[in-house]
């Protein structure tokens, strides 16, 4: 699959597909296509569906087929950047909202979180994304987005919302902010993701979570 990412900050991905190749979305992803390449929505067997279901996502996917050579298209639902990852016969582990795209030699499962309190209070979930294989993973970012490679026992802290992508290498656990001053007036939250080398990461700046709390306070209210 070939693609080109356009548009700036409102950015869209291009994909160009040759006869007979194919790409996978959830459903509503597909913004445009040629005429030459036809959808088909599966559910990937009853194992798969399940795991969607019980994480809260669709239980099928759409997948795309290219009769003849054609190009299919894939807009940002919000204003930030659109993240091209290739792998290589590697894992990376993904926050379930950044998903945009994969093509046909990626595979998809549901990635449960080993610690708990990493899903309960890390704000990226109990349940994320694990994508493997050879191919292209083509991920929504909100904002601007980063990548940092953590040596072996290297830690980053991080605010909820902001993690996008970890390789499967990484180990993620979640510690409260110590300190009650800290706590009642630092205006952090209680707690914070840790994530632990080996292995990179991918950090964006603007989540959408954060965008929605600051846009509270100016929405009217009823009186």
């Amino acid at each position: 699959m070939k693609y080109e990412i356009i548009g700036g900050n409102l950015p869209a991905a291009l994909c160009r597909l040759e006869a007979g190749e194919s790409i996978w979305c959830d459903g509503g992803a597909m913004s445009w296509m040629d005429d030459g390449i036809q959808m088909e929505t599966k559910g990937g067997g009853f194992g798969k569906m399940l795991g969607r279901a019980f994480s809260g996502e669709s239980l099928f996917r759409n997948h795309y087929v290219a009769r003849r050579a054609g190009e299919i298209a894939f807009a940002s639902r919000f204003p930030g950047e659109i993240r091209a990852v290739e792998l290589r016969g590697n894992s990376v582990i993904v926050q379930k909202k950044s998903y945009l795209a994969s093509d046909e030699g990626v595979e998809l499962a549901v990635h449960f979180q080993k610690k708990m309190a990493g899903g309960l209070f890390g704000g990226e979930g109990f349940i994320m994304e694990r994508f493997s294989g050879h191919g292209t993973v083509l991920l929504e970012i909100d904002g601007a987005s980063r990548e940092y490679v953590l040596g072996p026992g290297e830690k980053k802290i991080i605010d909820s919302g902001y993690l996008v992508m970890m390789d499967e290498s990484c180990d993620l656990d979640v510690v409260m902010v110590q300190g009650v001053k800290n706590v009642l007036f630092g205006g952090e939250g209680l707690f914070n993701t840790v994530v632990t080398g080996p292995g990179r990461i991918v950090v964006q700046t603007m989540p959408i979570s954060k965008v929605a709390e600051g846009l509270i306070s100016f929405l009217p209210t009823s009186k």
